[in-house]
């Protein structure tokens, strides 16, 4: 399968709305949209991103619309995020769209998040460099609760 990163389309934004509102996927990733369920929040809130300084990327599997990967956030704190559609989990995608994502950003120290039982994406994070820098607590939207989650670092090489 191939694996590429382009800038987000207006027509990514469905399939984005499709993939973010997935129960279990949400479950999964545990932080996201405040409420993905309301349409025109969540168009506001992708408009707010792609206004921003942050890089977004759209993530292609063989030129279908298979997730998002982006930088965000201030200079010596920025952090990754990235959302892969659950029909590709298991694949390799996130793992390859990460490292994309990184060979277009070369600056360091890089943070990430995960919620500390989502195993697959701290795998994939740990697959890319990054390590473990520190747990805390956060509110986490789609369990609607606060929970523990792991923060990681990719330092400086």
């Amino acid at each position: 399968m191939e694996i590429t990163l382009r800038a987000v389309e207006d027509d990514d934004l469905a399939a984005f709305h499709r993939q973010m509102t997935d129960p279990e996927a949400a479950r999964m990733a545990a932080f996201g949209p405040e409420d993905p369920y309301d349409r025109e929040a969540f168009a506001a809130y992708w408009q707010r991103m792609r206004n921003s300084s942050c890089l977004l990327r759209t993530v292609l599997a063989d030129g279908r619309v298979a997730g998002t990967a982006a930088v965000y956030g201030v200079v010596g704190e920025r952090e990754v995020t990235y959302w892969i559609d659950r029909a590709y989990w298991g694949r390799g995608v996130a793992t390859a769209a990460l490292r994309a994502l990184l060979a277009e950003v070369p600056e360091r120290p890089l943070y990430a998040r995960a919620a500390a039982d989502n195993g697959a994406s701290l795998r994939v994070l740990e697959k890319c460099g990054f390590r473990e820098s520190a747990r805390a607590r956060g509110y986490a939207n789609a369990r609607g609760r606060e929970i523990e989650e792991v923060v990681l670092v990719l330092p400086a090489s």
